[in-house]
């Protein structure tokens, strides 16, 4: 009997404390705390909207085109030019128009020994090239000498005529030289910028490959 009765006691107690814990009022809402001592009241980090910086401005591309710039005294000022385009370009090459000459040789280069310099002559002339010089000692001892010409394009057609027959014969300048001028050819779809950067700058044939968009050529 007494265990009966310590057993009622303690649910009445259980019973007691659950209702006393569903009837309890909710708590106060939670107050950030202030200094007494004057100055703003504290604030949790995240917020206030952090300020960002507003992005440049990118400059808008237009039509693809095709600029020239130069003459360039050497290569060097040429590509330095080209450097200050970084960005700006699709596609770029560099162009080299040789200084005028007084006159202009075509030649084939020194062979092994003089055998081998009059075998290669012999060839040339069952080619149809009768006019021809196997050269004695000295700097240039068994080249070939096959035609002076004072203009450019007279040595040109010769030359081609000689490499279209299979022999390897170069165009060599003689007496007074003019320095190279070097070129810059260049595509772009951002021209006022190129020219901001470049000012000497002209419009040029698109003679370069399109590249795709968004691809960059380098010099060449």
């Amino acid at each position: 009997m007494l265990v009966r009765a310590l057993i009622v006691v303690l649910l009445a107690l259980n019973l007691g404390v659950a209702a006393w814990w569903l009837s309890r009022p909710p708590p106060p809402p939670y107050q950030v705390l202030a200094s007494t001592a004057g100055g703003a009241p504290l604030e949790l980090v995240g917020a206030r909207p952090v300020a960002t910086a507003p992005a440049a401005p990118v400059a808008a591309e237009g039509p693809v085109q095709c600029l020239r710039a130069g003459p360039f005294a050497d290569r060097d000022a040429a590509v330095a030019a080209q450097a200050a385009l970084e960005g700006l370009l699709r596609a770029g090459t560099l162009e080299e128009v040789p200084g005028a000459a007084a006159g202009y040789r075509v030649l084939l280069p020194p062979a092994a020994d003089r055998d081998a310099a009059q075998a290669t002559a012999a060839r040339l002339a069952a080619a149809g090239f009768q006019d021809l010089l196997v050269l004695g000692p000295g700097a240039e001892a068994n080249a070939i000498a096959l035609g002076a010409y004072r203009s450019r394009q007279g040595a040109e057609q010769r030359l081609q005529a000689l490499r279209a027959a299979g022999f390897a014969v170069q165009l060599r300048p003689q007496g007074r030289t003019e320095p190279s001028q070097w070129w810059l050819e260049l595509q772009t779809t951002r021209a006022e910028a190129v020219r901001a950067r470049l000012p000497d700058v002209g419009t040029g044939e698109c003679q370069l490959p399109q590249p795709a968009a968004g691809a960059a050529g380098a010099l060449r």
